[in-house]
């Protein structure tokens, strides 16, 4: 499994496998994204970062900010594309920082 950490209030677009952009009608199934319960919380920022965990397979993301929570769209990134999906052992790495807070969500 791959992680990468996503910023409340983003979502996922187009997803790339080994093969290439992901077709589900060849795979006959949807990538394996899963947002687990686990978020950062960046006090200076004020930014929460959910941890996702998806399949090997996966190669890259495409993000966006969700349009139904932008209150400003001037100031907002249309598109990112996440290329460098991170390992347990880094995310573990991640959690232990001293600059960030560990949430676990417990109403999901």
């Amino acid at each position: 499994m791959k992680y990468f950490f996503l910023t409340d209030g983003w979502t996922i677009g187009r997803v790339w496998g080994v093969g290439g952009l992901w077709d589900q009608a060849l795979r006959r199934r949807p990538p394996e994204i899963q947002r687990m319960d686990l978020c950062l919380w960046d006090r200076n920022q004020q930014e929460k970062m959910w941890l996702y965990r998806v399949e090997d397979s996966v190669l890259m993301l495409e993000v966006r900010p969700d349009i139904a929570t932008m209150t400003d769209s001037s100031n907002t990134i249309g598109q990112v594309v996440l290329t460098r999906l991170i390992t347990a052992e880094q995310v573990l790495e991640r959690l232990a920082s001293a600059a960030t807070e560990c949430q676990i969500n417990q109403s999901l």
